[in-house]
């Protein structure tokens, strides 16, 4: 039976700076050691803007996890997000030389190579090159052609880069702590690992993952990614619209945001006062709920009419499972019934992964990201089983020595 293996993951959000240490057995059973959680400071959108606020709450998440672990972390993996890394398809084609009578190794190397060489601005940098499909003479294959009799190979590329300044400045947060970075995933791309399996991946699926700065979508279809990105909007940005038009605190805003609101629209959320004490002692404090849930309503619709225009206008009719929503604001009241109006697809919440361990509490849509590191680390160790977790991708963001 192959040995167990600690793997750590790493999310520097908006709201919350999260580490999770978790085994995974020999069997591919996981068990979370240890989480190490802080409120975020110096992160906007998703990106950093202080650099020192950042690396402290890093450091105290670290502590808090080894000491509830009681593992020695000396390296992660990290979750990526903001509105600057973008997701593009390509395809690409090579013409199989007249002297050999089948496709080999080589030739599917040259494919990928041909496909994952595409045009990107000077400042960024690639973070994922992910395989989608091959074609031999026309005829889809969804595994690796080699050994194949055809005279034309193609490869379909999911391709996502990144300002590489931006993602260095998260690495090298990291790497101050002191901790090495096993590898860098953009965020929605984790959440995935947790939100489908297999079949719903074949079936078609939009998993939607709303935190407090950003929403992150990527879209699967026949069992690949179609297509992924960011939109710079969040719960925090829900939050605020409360505080600019009702004038109260952000504080007392977001508590009416949580434990009152609703986001479906539906007439009966619209009648009546939404009442919350006040945490100072005074009196009660109300809003009239259609103004509330008018906000409320409103900012969301938004964010998820943005997700649905940076989405291929031909994929609605190919999402056979449906939308998966993850992610902290994702638990806003009645999302789910207004994501399913602007989509008109089945909308879910993600079954809870199968976890052992003191913190299994935490199965909860807003810890989607750092548990999905868990698993991107698990397919990782399944596919390079030689230890190859870096991969030249990651050296070209990082080429400097430790």
């Amino acid at each position: 039976m192959a040995r167990s293996k600690i793997h750590v993951g790493l999310e520097i959000g908006t709201t919350k700076t999260c580490m999770v240490v978790a085994e995974v057995k020999g069997d591919g059973s996981v068990k979370i050691l240890g989480l190490g959680e802080t409120r975020s400071a110096g992160v906007r959108k998703g990106e950093i803007t202080d650099y020192p606020q950042v690396r402290a709450c890093v450091k105290e998440a670290l502590i808090e996890a080894e000491e509830v672990s009681d593992v020695d972390i000396g390296s992660v993996f990290l979750a990526v997000t903001g509105s600057h890394i973008q997701g593009v398809n390509n395809r690409g084609t090579y013409r199989i030389p007249e002297r050999k009578d089948q496709i080999d190794d080589q030739d599917v190397e040259e494919v990928k190579e041909i496909a994952g060489d595409i045009n990107i601005p000077n400042e960024h940098v690639f973070l994922h090159s992910l395989i989608r499909h091959y074609f031999v003479d026309g005829q889809l294959h969804e595994t690796s052609p080699a050994g194949l009799m055809g005279r034309s190979l193609e490869a379909d590329f999911h391709i996502i880069h990144a300002i590489r300044s931006r993602i260095q400045n998260s690495i090298k947060c990291v790497r101050e702590i002191p901790l090495d970075v096993n590898d860098v995933v953009f965020s929605p791309i984790a959440s995935a690992q947790i939100a489908l399996n297999r079949e719903r991946k074949e079936q078609g699926s939009l998993v939607i993952d709303m935190g407090g700065g950003t929403t992150d979508y990527v879209l699967y279809l026949e069992g690949s990614i179609a297509a992924s990105g960011c939109v710079p909007v969040g719960g925090d940005h829900v939050t605020n619209d409360i505080h600019l038009v009702t004038h109260i605190p952000f504080s007392e805003a977001e508590r009416f945001k949580v434990l009152e609101g609703d986001a479906s629209g539906s007439p009966e959320t619209l009648i009546g006062e939404a009442r919350i004490q006040d945490e100072n002692g005074f009196s009660d404090l109300s809003l009239k709920r259609e103004l509330l849930n008018g906000i409320i309503r409103y900012r969301l619709q938004e964010t998820l009419e943005l997700v649905k225009k940076q989405l291929p206008q031909d994929c609605f009719q190919k999402i056979g499972a449906g939308v998966f929503l993850v992610g902290g604001a994702s638990l806003q009241q009645g999302y789910g019934q207004l994501a399913n109006r602007v989509f008109n697809l089945p909308v879910y919440r993600p079954d809870k992964p199968e976890l052992s361990g003191v913190h299994a509490y935490f199965k909860d849509p807003q810890y989607s990201t750092v548990l999905g590191l868990i698993r991107y680390a698990q397919i990782v160790d399944e596919e390079r089983p030689s230890g190859g977790g870096i991969g030249g991708v990651f050296k070209k963001i990082w080429p400097f020595n430790s």
